[in-house]
């Protein structure tokens, strides 16, 4: 990780979170927003921020072999954690504050895949309603599939929008598995980590609300299930997130 490219993007106070404005963050599965931009959340709600928060895929697919829970109740545990992340953050879950697209989960569509029109509709109706000055999305090139989807998708609703929002690109996968093609290129946008050392305390907890994702898990009767390593969690428990502003077409 000491080599990482987004270490070494400057550094921006904890206080900068402020100017960003109201907020709706896009998120590909539960977890993802306290993993990829947790910190930045929990700051924007301590300085008065409004936060919304749109979930994209159903979450269902982590333990897909699990008899003792099904498919719905999957869902249903993944979008009760998600919930509880983001109140940990300070973020209002209420239905009316976020928005399930309920997207297959591993199967997200990209542009030109029959449900993508429609998903990129709804998103770009909720971002309209909520009149956001910031939207936080996955990075272009995050190597996991839905996350790139995800992108797509809030590409095609902000090219829906009369004045669309800026957007701040938050890293999840790429800090692990990224290629070297999957990097941010130059002219892509402007990199910058901000201080959150003031709320790493609450990134965490939020983190640990995502119980079923951490060993030893919830979902105990699918050995083949996904649990988040150690390894991985340690990119996550630093005093700063890495985000990429994206350059205006």
């Amino acid at each position: 990780m000491s080599d990482s490219p987004f270490l070494s993007y400057p550094l921006r106070p904890a206080s900068y979170a402020a100017s960003l404005g109201p907020t709706v963050v896009v998120v590909p599965h539960p977890d993802d927003e306290a993993l990829g931009c947790g910190g930045l959340l929990a700051l924007l709600r301590q300085a008065g921020q409004p936060v919304a928060a749109v979930l994209v895929s159903d979450g269902s697919m982590s333990h897909p072999h699990s008899q003792e829970f099904s498919a719905g109740a999957r869902r249903e545990l993944r979008y009760a954690e998600f919930r509880h992340a983001l109140s940990v953050l300070g973020v209002d879950e209420s239905d009316a504050n976020v928005r399930y697209l309920h997207q297959p989960d591993s199967r997200v569509p990209t542009e030109g895949q029959p449900g993508f029109a429609e998903a990129a509709g709804q998103l770009a109706a909720f971002i309209s309603e909520k009149q956001p000055a910031t939207v936080l999305v996955p990075w272009r090139r995050d190597p996991h599939p839905d996350h790139r989807a995800t992108s797509q998708l809030v590409a095609a609703a902000l090219a829906q929008l009369p004045q669309p929002p800026r957007r701040l690109e938050y890293v999840v996968w790429a800090w692990e598995r990224a290629a070297p093609d999957d990097l941010p290129q130059p002219g892509e946008g402007t990199g910058f980590q901000l201080d959150i050392g003031p709320v790493l305390a609450l990134k965490q907890r939020a983190i640990a609300a995502h119980r079923s994702q951490l060993a030893p898990g919830i979902i105990t009767d699918d050995p083949s299930g996904f649990l988040l390593s150690e390894g991985m969690l340690a990119h996550f428990a630093h005093p700063a997130e890495s985000f990429i502003e994206a350059s205006q077409p």
